[in-house]
């Protein structure tokens, strides 16, 4: 109890240094991304360089007039577009009923029941000794309709070439209205063969995909229970 009232202090703290203030971007410093722009990778294989490279226009060089420019080593940066349009709908009902009835009696055994309701209380007999009538019934149903749609674009920068040729690739993207901070994050891994001339991937095409989008700010803040809401939903069983 004690740990909670310290933790409740803290998180108000955290929220009152942010009064008047903007929600701040977050540094890119110790981001994947800026580990992987600012440290260049060794080439897997050593070429000799001859002497008519740098005079020909047809050299296979990403930088030449005519080399493939689609991003391929780690640092290179491309364009992920997320279209978004799904919708489903689910309705399930089942329904389930049981009676049952049961009933045991021992009217004579020997003179044995005879004896046993002399003893007995006034009323009491071994004629009808258990008589159990039991009925269940059971009725349920559930429904989802969900609508979602969402079309963005974000660059992505290659943080990672695995041995077996697929990239992984981490992007993210802040934009700051007002004071309402929108977060936009996409990971996951894709192949160079599915990066298109123009240097994008479509999302459907990213394997092991996590896209986030979000925001930071008063608005966000005001969509979210309080505190002491959300601590009391968890705590209370009832």
């Amino acid at each position: 109890m004690r740990r909670l009232l310290l933790i409740l202090p803290l998180a108000a703290c955290s929220d009152l240094a942010e009064v008047g203030r903007p929600p701040a971007f977050s540094p890119l410093d110790p981001q994947l991304e800026h580990h992987a722009l600012y440290n260049v990778p060794l080439p897997e294989v050593t070429e000799r360089a001859r002497a008519v490279d740098t005079a020909s226009l047809w050299t296979a060089s990403q930088r030449s007039l005519f080399g493939d420019r689609r991003a391929s080593q780690p640092g290179d940066i491309l364009t992920v577009v997320i279209e978004i349009n799904d919708s489903a709908q689910i309705s399930n009902s089942s329904q389930r009923g049981r009676s049952g009835s049961q009933s045991m009696g021992v009217p004579q055994f020997l003179g044995i029941p005879q004896a046993i309701d002399a003893q007995l209380p006034t009323g009491a007999s071994m004629a009808n000794a258990v008589s159990v009538d039991s009925a269940t019934n059971f009725q349920g149903q559930g429904s989802v309709s969900r609508n979602e749609q969402l079309t963005l674009r974000v660059a992505t920068t290659i943080i990672e070439r695995l041995p077996n040729g697929v990239l992984r690739i981490e992007g993210s993207q802040e934009v700051r209205v007002n004071n309402e901070l929108r977060e936009l994050i996409v990971t996951g891994y894709i192949r160079p063969e599915d990066i298109s001339r123009r240097n994008e991937i479509a999302y459907d095409r990213i394997a092991g995909a996590r896209i986030s989008y979000g925001g930071r700010g008063q608005i966000s803040q005001m969509q979210q229970p309080a505190y002491g809401q959300q601590i009391a939903d968890i705590i209370l069983p009832f």
